[in-house]
């Protein structure tokens, strides 16, 4: 009986503690690097792993490279073999902490959030101070959401000279997660 006491305590200590993680499979990066005049240079990757840690604010992304879809597969193939080098550097990944998260204080309502932390891409990390994110919470699903500017040059991505004035160094990156209770 004794032993029994001692188990049901261990278990439910355990609950008590364990961090409270939303997870999806399914979340949603993009970005967009297109100048006025000329072809649309944008991409989506609706295959994206994102988790967060409720209990402290923690989130983290992950995703496969490969995965960004273009209008023009030309496009695509050139993105993947001459910029992201997708062979070499399978993989982008953001981890960071959202300020001052609470899970209790999230509603049907998006709040404004900062989150900081650093991207990694194309074999280079880049730190981000004081992005934006909105964040809501229905049922027992969180969606996360916003957008930031970055560079090319901050991950060593050359534009060739012969389409430079048709690609913007700056990089519109945009994101949408829907995160379950794991």
């Amino acid at each position: 009986m004794k032993h029994l006491i001692y188990i049901a305590f261990l278990f439910l200590s355990v609950n008590i503690f364990s961090q409270s993680k939303y997870l999806t499979k399914t979340g949603t990066v993009g970005f967009e690097a297109s100048v006025p005049s000329f072809e649309e240079v944008k991409a989506s990757n609706n295959s994206v792993t994102a988790i967060i840690n409720t209990d402290n604010g923690e989130f983290a992304a992950l995703v496969l490279v490969k995965g960004f879809r273009f209008k023009n597969a030309l496009m695509e193939e050139h993105f993947n073999e001459n910029y992201a080098e997708s062979d070499t550097y399978p993989k982008a990944a953001f981890k960071g902490k959202i300020e001052d998260f609470q899970l209790a204080s999230l509603s049907n309502t998006n709040m404004s959030f900062k989150i900081s932390g650093e991207l990694s891409f194309h074999g280079k990390t880049k730190q981000f101070h004081n992005l934006d994110v909105e964040i809501s919470k229905e049922n027992d699903v969180i969606n996360l959401m916003g957008s930031f500017k970055t560079l090319a040059s901050y991950f060593d991505i050359k534009i060739p000279k012969i389409v430079k004035n048709k690609i913007a160094e700056d990089i519109q990156v945009f994101y949408d997660f829907k995160l379950k209770k794991k």
